[in-house]
C-alpha cells in the first residue's frame, strides 16, 4: 500500500521520473564562482580614487564624492534640477527623524558649511520667495 502512495501525481507530487535524483540540483550549473551583481559593481567604481581640483590643489577624492562635489557646486550656482537631485539624494540618505541612517564619520567643517547653505537655500527659505513655478505644481502663472 505504501507503494502506491510514492507513484501518486498531484499537487506538489511531480511523477517520479521527473523528480531531481538525492544529492542533484535543479540548478546544477547555477551562478558561477565569483560572478558579481550591479551592485557590487557600482560600489566598487564609485569607491575609486580619482584626482582632482579644488582651488589652486590636486587631491585625491573618490568617485562618489567628486559627484557629490559637482552636484553641490551645481546647487550653488543656482541650477534648479541639481538643487532638485541634490535634495532628493539628501531625504534618500536622511531617515525620517533627520538622522543619517547608516554610521558615518561626523562631518568636516567644510561639508557642515555646505549643508547649512543648501538647507537656508532649500529648506528655510520662506515661501514667498520660492520660485512660483516651484511653488504652484500645476504651473499656473498669474
Amino acid at each position: 500500500m505504501a507503494e502506491e502512495h510514492d507513484d501518486e501525481v498531484g499537487y506538489r507530487k511531480p511523477p517520479k521520473g521527473t523528480r531531481f535524483r538525492k544529492g542533484e540540483s535543479g540548478n546544477p550549473r547555477g551562478r558561477p564562482k565569483g560572478a558579481r551583481n550591479l551592485k557590487t559593481d557600482l560600489v566598487e567604481e564609485l569607491n575609486e580614487r580619482i584626482c582632482a581640483r579644488e582651488g589652486e590643489r590636486t587631491v585625491t577624492i573618490s568617485k562618489q564624492r567628486a559627484i557629490l562635489k559637482s552636484l553641490v557646486a551645481r546647487t550653488m550656482k543656482g541650477d534648479a534640477r541639481a538643487g532638485a537631485t541634490l535634495l532628493n539624494t539628501i531625504f534618500r540618505v536622511l531617515d525620517p527623524t533627520g538622522e543619517v541612517a547608516e554610521p558615518a564619520a561626523p562631518l568636516s567643517a567644510e561639508e557642515r558649511e555646505v549643508l547649512a547653505a543648501v538647507e537656508s537655500r532649500f529648506l528655510l527659505a520662506p515661501v514667498a520667495n520660492r520660485d512660483p513655478e516651484i511653488s504652484d505644481p500645476g504651473g499656473k502663472k498669474s
